[in-house]
């Protein structure tokens, strides 16, 4: 195997500052700025924009998707153009 063709591998903290959750995982990613974590060692720490811990899915603050009323607003907003069986070519 080629010497330095990977990227350097090792612990990388990676710190959601909206929801005050920082986690301590190993990748590739690479940062200027480190943080000292828990156990006395200090990491290069990246910032994300979302986790788990802020993502509106893992949170349950998702909105939940009404499917009677997308078709029904479907329908109103296109009614029965296509019914007469032309294509949608709009000349029949």
């Amino acid at each position: 195997m080629k010497q330095d063709k990977h990227p350097a591998y090792g612990p990388v903290v990676f710190r959601d500052r909206s929801a005050g959750y920082a986690f301590l995982t190993k990748s590739t990613a690479v940062s200027e700025q480190t943080i000292e974590w828990d156990d006395g060692n200090t990491y290069p720490v990246v910032d994300v924009e979302i986790s788990s811990k802020s993502h509106p899915f893992y949170t349950g603050n998702a909105r939940p998707v009404d499917p009677e009323g997308e078709i029904a607003k479907f329908e109103r907003r296109y009614g029965d153009r296509h019914a007469g069986g032309d294509g949608g070519s709009g000349t029949g």
